[in-house]
């Protein structure tokens, strides 16, 4: 099982990958987790990347695209694979077509769940974090039911913040879902219902 999970800021891909990795022991590759561990290996396009971010710069396709490669190579990846985070663009799902075909491999398909930005609006709003533990509650938590820390809200979750990321996320995914629907590859999911049942949807969605 190969695909690539889709879906705005707070939709619950998170919540959906770690469920899949732990119902079917597939690698769950996040691009912002390769980034930051190729950068901590010192390896060369670790190194690559690094002068970009010092820089507070993009990194480029073709180095993301070599670090997604190579992660897809490591053992963990052969069973199946879920790419979360990219690709980003439309350019970037051509070149991981073009990088899996040279893998023998392929994707079963692109998964997007769905959830009206406003609810997201609300839900990530609401969202507050702890300081010690890094539990992710709600305003509800006072103090966190894990280990008592504070909770706290997470700059990137006030309102003005999380309604400029849904608008780059929407201008920016557009051709990438256009795009798995002209491979008939995209598979929609109502992402609004319990989680429970966005994971069953996603199950028979995938037919697992």
């Amino acid at each position: 099982m190969n695909i690539v999970l889709l879906g705005a800021p707070g939709a619950g891909k998170g919540t959906q990958a770690a469920r899949l990795v732990e119902e079917f022991g597939i690698a769950h590759i996040s691009t912002g987790d390769i980034l930051r561990a190729a950068v901590k290996a010192g390896t060369p396009l670790g190194l690559e990347a690094k002068s970009y971010m010092d820089a507070g710069e993009l990194v480029p396709d073709s180095v993301v695209i070599g670090l997604v490669k190579d992660r897809l190579g490591e053992p963990d990846a052969q069973n199946g694979f879920i790419l979360d985070g990219f690709p980003r663009t439309s350019v970037q799902a051509v070149a991981l077509d073009s990088e899996l075909s040279s893998l023998g491999r392929e994707l079963d398909a692109a998964v997007a769940i769905n959830v009206d930005p406003e609810a997201i609006v609300a839900r990530l709003t609401s969202r507050r974090t702890c300081r010690v533990c890094g539990y992710i509650g709600s305003v509800k938590d006072e103090t966190c039911p894990k280990c008592g820390g504070e909770m706290y809200q997470r700059d990137d979750d006030n309102e003005t913040t999380v309604r400029n990321r849904l608008d780059v996320y929407a201008k920016a995914t557009a051709p990438l879902i256009d795009y798995y629907r002209g491979c008939d590859l995209l598979v929609e999911i109502d992402g609004s219902l319990p989680v429970d049942e966005v994971y069953a949807s996603v199950k028979s969605a995938l037919s697992i």
